[in-house]
C-alpha cells in the first residue's frame, strides 16, 4: 500500500548511507561565548541547540560498515523525508539490512523550538537471539528524555540463559554510566518487560556535559552490540528460529501500540500518517512476522468491550529506582512471578 502523503526521497541518503541534517541542525549550534547577553530562556534554548544527533547517526552507520555490509533497505524508497503539517519541524527517516540485521532504522525529528529527537534501532533477523539495539532520545528547550538499551529478545527476567550469554559481560558498562546518567524515575513493570540490566533511563537538564556523557555512552553502547553481533552464529534449529521470531514480533506489538512517542507524532503529522510510520516503518515486522494481534500477547490490557485498554500500566507497578543490582540480578520479584504465570 503507497501513502497518502507526500514523503519526498533525497537520493543521497540511499546513494551514500550519509544522513542529512536538517539546516537548523548544524546552524543551531552556537559557539559558547556568542549571545552572552540573552535572557535566560534564550539561554536555555542555546544550550539545548548545543546537541545534534546528527554525529549519533554519522558514527552509527560508520561503525556498522566497519563491522558488516549495508545496504539500503526498500522501505527508504517510502520513508525519507516529511515536513510537519505546520511546515516547521522536519522528519527524515534512514533504512537498511545487512546479512545478520533484518532492519537498522533510524528517525530524526528537528523543530525550530529546539526540540529535537532521535529514534534509533536495530533489529536482528530471527535466525539469530541478538538483543534489540535501542536509542530513543527527546530533547526541548531545558529538557532531556533518554532512553538507550540493548533491548533483550527474550526476558533477563525469567531467562538466566539468556542474560548470562549476552549482559553479564556487559554489566560494568552498564554501571558506569548508571553513576553519570541517574535513574529516570517511575517506570511501569510493562516497560521493564523489554529493557536489560543496563538500560540507561534518564532525564537531564540541558547541558554539554550531559551531551558529551550521552554521545559516550551511544558509542560505548552501540560498539558492545555490533561486537555481540559479529559473533552470533546462525541458528538452525527451527524451533529457535520461531521463538525468536514470535519475541520480536511481541516486542514490536508492544512499541508499535503502547511507545509514548506516538502522541508527538501524531501532533506532527495527523493520525493516518503517524500510524503508517509507526507501523510500517518504526515497528516493522508488526504485519510480516507473526499473525498474533496486541491482546494475544497482553490479554490483560483487554477492556470490557473487546478494545485495547489504554492505560499505560495494568499490572499497577512501577519502579521509582533502578530495578536490578550491581549484578545485574533483577529486585523486583513480584514482576518476575507476574511474567511466569501469563
Amino acid at each position: 500500500m503507497s501513502l497518502s502523503f507526500p514523503l519526498y526521497l533525497n537520493p543521497s541518503f540511499c546513494c551514500n548511507y550519509q544522513f542529512v541534517p536538517p539546516k537548523s541542525c548544524s546552524s543551531s549550534i552556537r559557539k559558547s561565548g556568542e549571545g552572552g547577553s540573552s535572557s535566560s530562556r534564550a539561554g536555555s534554548m542555546k544550550e539545548a541547540s548545543a546537541v545534534c544527533y546528527k554525529k549519533f547517526i554519522d558514527f552509527a552507520l560508520e561503525e556498522t560498515k566497519v563491522h558488516t555490509h549495508l545496504a539500503t533497505s526498500p522501505l527508504q524508497k517510502k520513508f525519507n523525508s516529511l515536513m510537519s503539517m505546520d511546515a516547521r519541524t522536519e522528519l527524515q527517516m534512514l533504512s537498511f539490512e545487512a546479512p545478520k540485521v533484518r532492519l537498522l532504522r533510524c528517525l530524526s525529528i528537528e523543530g525550530n523550538d529546539g526540540m529535537q529527537v532521535l529514534d534509533f534501532a536495530v533489529f536482528p533477523k530471527p535466525e539469530f537471539d541478538l538483543p534489540i539495539f535501542c536509542a530513543n532520545f527527546f530533547t526541548a528547550a531545558s529538557t532531556n528524555i533518554v532512553v538507550l538499551d540493548l533491548n533483550p529478545l527474550h526476558a533477563v527476567t525469567d531467562r538466566d540463559d539468556y542474560k548470562e550469554k549476552y549482559y553479564r559481560h556487559l554489566i560494568p558498562l552498564g554501571l558506569k554510566y548508571a553513576e553519570l546518567l541517574p535513574w529516570g524515575g517511575k517506570i511501569t513493570s510493562e516497560s521493564l518487560r523489554f529493557f536489560s540490566p543496563i538500560v540507561i533511563w534518564t532525564k537531564f537538564s540541558s547541558s554539554q556535559y550531559y551531551y558529551d556523557v550521552l554521545f559516550s555512552a551511544f558509542k560505548d553502547y552501540y560498539k558492545a552490540w555490533l561486537e555481540l553481533m559479529e559473533q552470533a552464529t546462525e541458528e538452525i534449529d527451527t524451533s529457535e528460529i520461531v521463538s525468536n521470531r514470535e519475541a520480536q514480533h511481541r516486542y514490536l506489538m508492544w512499541r508499535a501500540e503502547k511507545d509514548p512517542g506516538h502522541r508527538l507524532l501524531r501532533r506532527l503529522v495527523g493520525e493516518a500518517l503517524a500510524e503508517e510510520i509507526l507501523r510500517s516503518f518504526l515497528f516493522n515486522g508488526v504485519q510480516e512476522l507473526g499473525s498474533k494481534t496486541f491482546l494475544d500477547y497482553f490479554p490483560e490490557y483487554r477492556s470490557d468491550s473487546g478494545t485495547i485498554n489504554e492505560k499505560r500500566s495494568m499490572i499497577g507497578k512501577s519502579f521509582e529506582n533502578r530495578p536490578w543490582d550491581t549484578e545485574g540480578n533483577f529486585l523486583g520479584n513480584s514482576l518476575r512471578w507476574i511474567m511466569a504465570v501469563n
